[in-house]
Parts: C-alpha cells; structure tokens; sequence
C-alpha cells in the first residue's frame, strides 16, 4: 500500500484484485502505445461524491441517514485522510484532458488536499443544515486501503487547470 502524496509518475503497487486489474490494463496500453504512437491520457480519480453517486458510498448513506430522520449516524473514526472532489469537477478535469492532448500519461484528477473522512462528512452535515450524532468508531478502518493518501495534480496544473 501507499501512503501520503502519489504523484503521477510513481511506481504503482495496487493492493486489490481492481487495483491489479487496472494497473494491468495501463501498462499494457502503455505497451501498445509504444509499438504504436497514440496518445494515452490514464486520468486516475480519487474520491468523488455528487449527484448519481453509490448508494452505498459514505456521503450517500449519510444522505439517507438524514433524509430519514435518524438520530445517529455510524462510521469509523474519521481520521482516514482521502482526496475528494465534487462529480462536476471530475467531469472539468476529463474535459481539460481530451482538449490538451499533450498531456499523456496518468493524469491525476484530483484536489491535491488531503482531508479526514470526519471533517467531510462535518463540511457535507454544514451544506445540509443537517443534524446528527456521529457515532465514530463503529466501523473498524478497512485493512485493504492505507490511513493517508492523496492525489499530487502536477499535469493538470501545469496546463493551467484550477480546481474551484
């Protein structure tokens, strides 16, 4: 597992069965473009939260927790630090790279601030109006991801994309 700023040109180490599926897939298109020229923009994503989301996804069961009428909501501690972005700016980032096709590569999408679990679900309570009583520590922290890591937007940045 990695832990902390993953940049764009670092080894991977994928941990699961996707993650090694999609590493696979990378390099095997890497492979390929270089028996022949094309470009290839890999953008990886982190965490995004929005409208169309898993139902199953943090911020969506929350939302459901809410739009019920519960009084409590369970969750780990918090403390997991994650990059998120809201599916608006996912959509801008994969639109900048299909207009700058000299970016090629892994293009990482993402906010480059690093956030605990606990102050996004606190900032997603704010924009609600929302109340509820955050039982943290209920779940155990998952043993398949690291407790920090987040995305370093090197290609992005340089070709003058701005995360609002």
């Amino acid at each position: 597992m990695q832990y902390g700023p993953l940049g764009e040109e670092m080894e991977t180490h994928p941990f699961t069965p996707y993650g090694f599926a999609k590493d696979a897939l990378r390099k095997s298109l890497e492979i390929l473009q270089r028996r022949n020229p094309f470009t290839l923009q890999w953008v990886r994503l982190f965490y995004m939260y929005g409208e169309g989301q898993n139902p199953n996804s943090l911020l969506s069961q929350l939302d459901r927790a809410l739009d019920e009428g519960r009084e409590r909501f369970e969750m780990s501690a918090g403390d997991q630090l994650r990059d998120y972005l809201p599916i608006e700016t996912i959509a801008r980032c994969f639109d900048w790279a299909t207009t700058h096709p000299d970016m090629n590569g892994v293009i990482n999408c993402c906010s480059g601030k690093p956030i605990s679990v606990l102050d996004l679900v606190r900032q997603h309570l704010a924009r609600r109006n929302g109340e509820i009583q955050l039982v943290r520590g209920y779940y155990p922290y998952p043993d398949y991801e690291p407790m920090a890591f987040w995305g370093v937007q090197e290609k992005l940045r340089r070709t003058g994309f701005i995360i609002d």
